[in-house]
């Protein structure tokens, strides 16, 4: 079982070294030709228009709605969210393409710049009844997005509280958001998955296994434990954004 990664842009190795470190096959995908043969897919974070940008420019948006439609999981993780929405806001002049197939609404900057990057302890019922493990993940949000709106048959697996004082100027373009207390930040609908942060730059592989298991028809996947994965690239915990103040940043309000 092979699964390929979007190498156009952004975090795509760290999704390999995750797949290889469960004892996966990973694939780099730039090309269409790239996707034949492959039983699932991950649709990394990044900037979303520059993969969009890219993707449109190796003619991979036929290819990649093709995968999609065929009933293969996919996986889009920030930007990834992005692509896999039917409706997005806050883009920027121009808009992009996106693939669709999640019927959801998300604002691509929610969380603001950069500099509002951060990282929290997100409650995570649903994969914990799947995966077990401790009742919350890490989760690092990079200049993200949020999802806003689902629908019906959507699942939410992760909703994150917004604070009391949270006043981005990004929930400007959200109705409703004087009521907005929660935000979705993962979904699945039938063989999509999306997170809106990035589970890639940690330790804790039980997203990836959630998605290896969708791949593998929502049966129990086999993976390679973790101390035989000597040689290959490890995984660890990254300290990201902890220390901010200590940490410089440009003040770039693209989505990341």
């Amino acid at each position: 079982m092979a699964v390929g990664v979007l190498a156009l842009q952004g975090s795509f190795r760290e999704h390999i070294a995750c797949l290889r470190k469960l004892g996966v096959e990973a694939m780099e995908v730039r090309k269409p030709e790239q996707l034949e043969g492959l039983a699932g897919l991950i649709i990394p974070g990044g900037e979303s228009t520059t993969m969009a940008k890219l993707a449109e420019h190796y003619h991979l948006f036929p290819a990649l709605r093709e995968f999609g439609t065929s009933g293969k999981p996919i996986w889009g993780t920030c930007a990834g969210l992005i692509f896999l929405a039917d409706k997005a806001v806050g883009q920027k002049a121009g808009g992009q393409d996106l693939l669709g197939g999640l019927d959801c609404t998300v604002h691509r900057n929610f969380f603001g710049c950069q500099l509002n990057s951060f990282e929290t302890q997100l409650p995570v019922p649903a994969l914990v009844s799947e995966e077990g493990g401790p009742s919350s993940f890490r989760a690092v949000f990079i200049r993200a997005p949020a999802i806003t709106e689902a629908g019906p048959s959507v699942e939410v697996l992760a909703e994150y509280t917004v604070p009391s004082n949270f006043q981005a100027s990004s929930l400007d373009q959200v109705e409703g958001q004087e009521e907005l207390q929660k935000v979705i930040v993962a979904v699945r609908q039938k063989n999509l998955m999306a997170t809106a942060f990035h589970p890639e730059l940690t330790s804790d592989m039980r997203w990836h296994r959630y998605f290896l298991k969708m791949v593998n028809g929502d049966k129990n996947l086999e993976c390679r434990k973790e101390s035989s994965m000597m040689g290959l690239p490890q995984v660890k915990d990254l300290p990201i954004f902890r220390e901010a103040d200590h940490l410089s940043f440009d003040n770039d309000c693209d989505q990341g």
